[in-house]
């Protein structure tokens, strides 16, 4: 395949606070995205919680630290989990970022540049919360996508992650989906109540970008380390996947002021410094 001309998307998915589902969401629209056949890349940035690789049943050898402190290349960290899905496992290497030295920035950005034609999407599974290294990933990245949920505290903490990303780093954009929700009204319902709040005392733009309903099948699904979209297409929670999916395909490509996996890697040291 020819990787020449290809765009890397790059997505954050984070939240304010933990427990919101957001590992689950990061592994079913990478599943989905794959199953349409795009290739896909997941960064495993939540190091404290980090399991995207437990739900694709892989044991990592070679973690983003071992390549900072130039003990293995980038490339043999990213390891193939699903046809068209590969994984960096973060470890605790985003940390190292604040004390790697110019040689071994440059070394990193090298081989990202080898890296950076072949995948579709690049989407980042951040720890929740505002602590500086989840800041500087979400400020990486080309769109910033939070997760809700129908606990008030998930809506506070949310704001608050926007109020910091938005006033420290000066972003002004972020993709809002509900989880965890009875239906779309309850979905539009949380949606507004952020809108509301932002909108008073903030000047950035929301945009709705759908709900995951409260699905057994998918709780079920998530208890036992398995991706909805693989083992029960047509559940409600699968339906929104591909919902959402098909919204994030359709501005997939369009032109963004942030440019692509190396502007990401670029804009993590540069933050992380």
């Amino acid at each position: 395949m020819n990787y020449s001309n290809k765009f890397t998307k790059t997505i954050s998915v984070t939240s304010g606070k933990g427990g919101v589902g957001k590992t689950s969401f990061v592994c079913n629209v990478a599943a989905y995205l794959a199953g349409q056949g795009h290739h896909v890349l997941i960064l495993d940035g939540d190091l404290g919680m980090a399991n995207v690789d437990v739900f694709f049943g892989v044991r990592p050898h070679v973690y983003i630290d071992q390549v900072l402190r130039g003990e293995k290349l980038l490339e043999e960290a990213v390891f193939s989990i699903e046809p068209n899905i590969d994984l960096i496992p973060g470890g605790s290497g985003i940390y190292e970022l604040q004390n790697i030295n110019y040689f071994q920035k440059k070394l990193l950005l090298d081989q990202v540049s080898q890296l950076e034609n072949k995948y579709d999407y690049m989407l980042i599974d951040t720890a929740p919360g505002i602590a500086d290294n989840v800041l500087y990933l979400n400020t990486a990245v080309q769109e910033i996508m939070v997760i809700l949920t129908p606990d008030p505290s998930s809506l506070t903490d949310a704001y608050a992650l926007i109020k910091v990303l938005h006033e420290r780093h000066k972003e002004n954009k972020f993709s809002i989906v509900c989880n965890l929700v009875h239906d779309e009204y309850e979905a539009l319902k949380i949606y507004k109540r952020l809108s509301d709040v932002c909108s008073k005392f903030l000047c950035v733009s929301l945009d709705y970008q759908g709900y995951i309903p409260l699905d057994q099948k998918l709780r079920e699904a998530t208890k036992q380390q398995q991706l909805i979209v693989d083992i029960n297409p047509r559940s409600p929670s699968s339906i929104a996947f591909r919902n959402i999916v098909g919204k994030i395909n359709n501005h997939g490509h369009l032109a963004q002021p942030k440019g692509g996996m190396q502007f990401f890697f670029e804009q993590m040291i540069k933050t992380a410094c």
